[in-house]
């Protein structure tokens, strides 16, 4: 049986950025809760949408409006116009919880739908999100493939079987490789460009419907591991204008 797409996220997200020597150590108690997702390694290629002068992201950063952020995303490893593709909003509503809607479609329709306003073999369940994106299309004006960032992805999720505790759906991801380039953004293939985060580095997701686990947080806690506030196309932008 092929599993359903999801197209509909509600989840608390925390991330860290950690150095791989760090990761293995924590690894080695998270490992006790914690299974290979179903998918559990990605190549992860994501065009961000914005305008010339990056109003999207700035909009973002500065906590305006829903902290948008419009992106279509591609598990493919050398994608082509015809590749499967998905067509993402990401939010925050006001207690800082994030949201993420999304369609299935071929990136060269996203890419005419950016562009044009209307996607072809459109569902009625997909009309919501499309009169969402077109309203944003006329808060901002033209928006176009602006930053491109690559990454290789490790997924897991918590254990079924974990005795005497309850059921959170937690996810973990481990991306790597990171890397990042704001030129030849419409050229998808290739994982060419700049360091996001450093040599040596990854960042882990740790995805909740609420607030951590109690066992979750002592393990964190053994390690002193704190999350932080970052934002992979927030982080690109900043360094692709020499902000940081």
């Amino acid at each position: 049986m092929v599993k359903a797409l999801e197209t509909s996220f509600k989840r608390i997200e925390k991330k860290y950025v950690l150095d791989k020597e760090k990761l293995g150590a924590i690894w080695d108690d998270l490992k006790e809760y914690l299974v290979e997702d179903d998918y559990p390694t990605s190549t992860i290629t994501n065009i961000y949408f914005d305008t010339a002068d990056f109003q999207v992201i700035q909009d973002s950063i500065a906590k305006k409006n829903g902290r948008e952020k419009i992106r279509m995303r591609t598990y493919v490893t050398n994608p082509t116009e015809d590749s499967q593709a998905f067509l993402e909003l990401k939010k925050k509503d006001a207690e800082g919880v994030g949201h993420k809607f999304r369609l299935v479609s071929e990136m060269g329709a996203i890419k005419q739908f950016i562009e044009s306003g209307k996607l072809t073999h459109a569902t009625s369940e997909d009309q919501l999100l499309i009169d969402e994106l077109n309203a944003l299309k006329e808060r901002y004006g033209d928006l176009s493939a602006r930053m491109l960032i690559y990454y290789e992805r490790s997924s897991f999720k918590e254990k079924h079987h974990i005795k005497g505790q309850p059921q959170t759906k937690i996810r973990v991801t481990v991306d790597q490789n990171v890397t990042y380039r704001d030129y030849d953004v419409e050229k998808s293939m290739g994982n060419y460009g700049s360091e996001l985060v450093g040599d040596g580095k990854v960042i882990m997701e740790i995805k909740t419907p609420g607030p951590q686990p109690e066992w979750l947080k002592a393990i964190l806690m053994k390690h002193g591991i704190e999350s932080t506030s970052f934002s992979k196309y927030g982080t690109a932008y900043r360094k692709s204008q020499g902000i940081v």
